[in-house]
């Protein structure tokens, strides 16, 4: 042990550091403090609205984090709570502080038209009221009490539409499914923060709005934005009419009894609750759970009702006003939901008659229910539907079926940039829910993520399903691409939490993407200054006919083109068996009638420097089949007439042949090979060959396959030739660019003899009649296992209409119970003495009674009365 140095102080200074136990301030000031903050926890308006709800704790830092950019010095209740019980204020004048920095930073942060804002006026009116009474007390000064000057309130002034539409509503759509029912029942918020959110945004929000209006408006009402509307089930209705109904009872002081039960204890301030109940829940988590559709049974929403005030009597003592107030609440709960199970489903439909059907709309055998993808019928094009998902599933007033859908666009019926590219089967989430008849549905399909899109397909689909891919949203309004980042916030809240099962690739797939397919739409004299072009809309209720191209400078948010790749080398078919070459004399002359056949041409190949892989089986392809015969040629020539890509690349292959002396083209050896022709063996070079273009090329805009003539000119053809001829839907006849690619041969076509079809028919005609047997022993054991489910939900139900009659029986006995336990000794004495006393009144009554009956029954010996008796009358 190493020895020491100095020996310690026999007389050790005392410490300087101030002790929080309280003692720097008076007990009257932290009463009173205690007593100012109680107050505001407690005050409620008029309409028993609690202002401070939003205050009691701090900000999310997570859910909002832009809120401590503007905000330095955060504070809350909760903050004040915790200082006082830990006695960390020197002064009064501090706490005077905290409490004005609440209100102020609700102020800064909000804007006026905000809840939060108007909550916080509220708060600091209050908070001003109950310090003038201390001071009245005199346990404070004036200048204690006066509020301090923490800055100046900045002034709110909206932005333009025009620079907040594209940042703010991309925004509100990611959030959009997120916030849609926070943004109801304003005196039901569930805490502050999302309320403080929607403050900060609401001039946005409004100036948004207008604008939207103004370019619907513009639009000649095409466009439309939104959210799905709200439409609650029966058993959601119930469940709402439940919260609110115990929301409502209040206690003897006028208080509401729920508000103990709005949220749970503070971890901190409570430890030990924690411990005792293993099940906690608040009224604000069945607020929340009721919102997202988490129960799928009334009766699962009775059960975390009853658990609730459950906790609340498990751990608060029977004489407490707390338990008393869950005994009371809970009983309430109870008789609003005999009330609401009673009532018909048909009695919860909406406004305009509209009854939710929330176990889906069965329409041409398949079931279509909320979150299915789905193709709706496009007015403007038939043989593009609309990719959609359905939102709602309800019956009109009329009876009829329909879904409520929100609508995805196709690439081509979007405005972006000309050099734009898009995956395969791309498709766009939209602003857009509209109402649609079951009718209108053609089918099913499937939307999925494009992070997983690489990953696999999803399983069990039915064979034939159309599958899109799906990457961002689409503004309208502003015409802009939002790469989505969370895919749960585009989905109904009734699929959130589900997911499906995928069969998965070898390995993530590259996903290459393609060109817009409406950029041939771009024009030469379009600038980058120059305005937005719109779509081309067509009939009501479709989305627009197509889209359009544009130049203008990139947006930050918008995705560079990828980088051009070189593309894979083409695929060439198969040699033929290598023939007899022919003679000079026969192949010359024939290659020179097709050189002066075609008009002479001066393009270049696309690529001259590209080797093709395989040479020699391309070498003897092109001169065995193209040399022999012309019939090859006039094949080629219709060929050429279907794809004018393919007629260029073609004439740029012969052009060397037509000027075999241009010393710019790498190609002499070539013609003198062809100039000699004395063996196949050596035709043109290959490396001279561009390679192959697909045969459909995605930039130009689809081919004309089909002409109609006017009608004038179609009815001047007689009917009896129309009639021969194919036709479309209104009778014209069809005129077709090349010929059918298939032809009839000619011939004895294959068949089976009459013995065999008619065997065949039999056979046919005896499964027939089997199959239609099994489906009749199917019904009828189908009939046979409904009514066997019939009589046992009867008999279910019956059992449970007992055990509620038992269950009310046994609660009455119970509060019987604890209704007596509470009688003091005082109150027996009085009550036995009430009770004599009935009794003593009950029998005189009765005495009084019988003596009445005994006078009734005396006679006086004859009919009439003695007064009618005359004494003049001889007897």
């Amino acid at each position: 042990m190493p020895p020491k140095d100095r020996e310690p102080s026999s007389t050790p200074v005392p410490s300087t550091e101030k002790q929080n136990d309280g003692s720097q301030l008076p007990k009257a000031e932290w009463d009173a403090m205690s007593k100012v903050l109680n107050a505001i926890y407690d005050y409620r308006t008029q309409d028993g609205f609690d202002p401070s709800k939003l205050f009691h704790r701090k900000v999310n830092k997570r859910v909002i984090p832009e809120y401590y950019d503007t905000i330095k010095e955060p504070m809350a209740l909760s903050t004040l709570k915790q200082k006082i019980h830990q006695k960390t204020y020197n002064s009064f004048r501090e706490f005077v502080r905290d409490f004005a920095l609440i209100p102020h930073n609700a102020q800064v942060f909000n804007v006026p038209e905000s809840g939060a804002f108007q909550d916080a006026l509220v708060i600091k009116e209050q908070v001003e009221k109950q310090l003038q009474s201390l001071v009245k007390e005199g346990v404070i000064t004036q200048e204690v009490a006066t509020l301090p000057d923490l800055g100046e309130i900045p002034t709110y002034t909206p932005p333009t539409a025009v620079e907040e539409a594209p940042e703010g509503e991309a925004e509100d759509e990611e959030e959009s499914d997120d916030e849609g029912e926070e943004e109801e029942d304003g005196d039901e918020d569930e805490d502050g923060r999302k309320k403080k959110r929607r403050g900060a945004r609401g001039g946005t929000s409004i100036a948004k709005r207008d604008a939207a209006a103004a370019d619907e408006d513009d639009d000649g009402g095409k466009r439309a934005r939104g959210r799905p509307p709200k439409l609650l089930t029966p058993m959601e209705a119930r469940m709402q009419t439940i919260l609110k109904g115990i929301r409502k009872p209040k206690n003897n002081r006028g208080q509401l009894m729920i508000k103990h039960f709005d949220r749970l204890p503070d971890k901190v301030t409570l430890p030990d609750y924690y411990v005792e109940i293993k099940n906690p829940i608040a009224y604000e988590q069945l607020k929340r759970k009721v919102k997202r559709k988490k129960y799928r049974t009334l009766e699962e929403f009775m059960a975390d009702v009853n658990l609730m005030f459950n906790n609340a009597k498990q751990y608060n003592k029977d004489d407490s006003p707390i338990y008393k107030e869950a005994v009371a609440l809970q009983v309430e709960a109870g008789k609003l939901y005999d009330t609401e199970i009673k009532k018909p489903d048909e009695t919860f439909a909406d406004e305009e008659g509209k009854i939710p059907l929330p176990n889906g709309i069965l329409h041409n055998g398949e079931l279509y229910k909320v979150g299915d993808w789905v193709h709706i019928q496009n007015i403007n094009d038939l043989t593009k539907p609309i990719p959609a998902q359905i939102y709602r599933t309800y019956k009109d007033k009329d009876g009829s079926s329909k879904v409520n859908v929100c609508w995805y666009y196709r690439p081509e019926q979007t405005v972006h940039r000309h050099d734009k590219h898009f995956f395969p089967s791309e498709v766009v989430k939209t602003g857009r829910y509209r109402d649609h008849p079951i009718e209108q549905i053609e089918g099913k399909c499937f939307i999925m993520f494009y992070t997983r899109y690489f990953k696999g397909r999803p399983r069990s689909l039915p064979e034939g399903t159309e599958i899109y891919v799906c990457q961002s949203r689409y503004n309208e309004s502003a015409h802009q691409f939002n790469t989505i980042k969370t895919w749960a916030s585009c989905l109904p809240d009734e699929v959130r939490d589900r997911d499906y099962e995928m069969d998965l690739f070898d390995h993530p797939r590259k996903m290459k993407k393609f060109p817009s397919p409406i950029a041939y739409l771009l024009k030469g004299d379009q600038k980058e200054d120059d305005e937005l072009p719109k779509v081309q809309w067509g009939a009501d209720g479709a989305p627009p006919k197509i889209g359009a191209v544009h130049k203008r400078p990139r947006n930050e948010k918008d995705s560079p083109p990828p980088e051009p790749t070189p593309p894979p080398p083409a695929k060439m078919p198969t040699p033929p068996p290598r023939q007899q070459a022919p003679t000079p004399q026969t192949y010359t002359p024939t290659l020179t009638q097709q050189q002066q056949a075609r008009p002479p041409t001066t393009a270049t190949p696309s690529f001259p420097n590209f080797t093709h892989p395989r040479p020699q089986s391309y070498q003897q392809y092109s001169v065995g089949t193209t040399a022999p015969s012309p019939a090859p040629a006039g094949a080629a020539a219709a060929a050429l007439n279907r794809t004018p890509s393919l007629q260029s690349l073609y004439q740029q292959t012969v052009t060397p042949q037509q000027a075999p002396t241009a010393p710019q083209r790498p190609m002499a050896s070539t013609q003198t090979t062809y100039g000699q022709a004395s063996t196949p063996a050596a035709p043109p070079n290959p490396a001279t060959f561009p390679p192959r273009p697909p045969t459909a090329n995605y930039r130009d805009p689809p081919p004309i396959e089909v002409y109609t003539l006017p009608d004038a000119a179609n009815l001047s053809i007689p009917a009896e030739i129309r009639e021969q001829y194919q036709r479309d839907e209104l009778g014209r006849v069809l005129f077709f660019t090349t010929p059918p690619v298939s032809t009839d041969l000619t011939g004895l076509a294959r068949g089976h003899s009459v013995r065999y079809l008619a065997e065949k028919a039999r056979r046919q005609e005896m499964v027939d009649k089997k199959r239609k047997e099994r489906e009749v022993d199917k019904e009828a054991e189908q009939q046979n296992v409904k009514r066997s489910r019939l009589e046992a939900e009867h008999k279910t139900s019956a059992g449970i209409e007992e055990l509620k009659r038992k269950a009310l029986d046994v609660l009455d006995k119970q509060l019987a119970t604890a209704v007596a336990s509470e009688l003091t000794d005082q109150d027996l004495t009085a009550l036995t003495e009430a009770q004599k006393a009935t009794l003593e009144r009950n029998r005189l009554v009765l005495e009084h009674e019988k003596q009445r009956k005994n006078m009734r029954s005396v006679t006086l010996g004859s009919t009439f009365f003695a007064d009618d008796w005359d004494s003049r009358l001889v007897q």
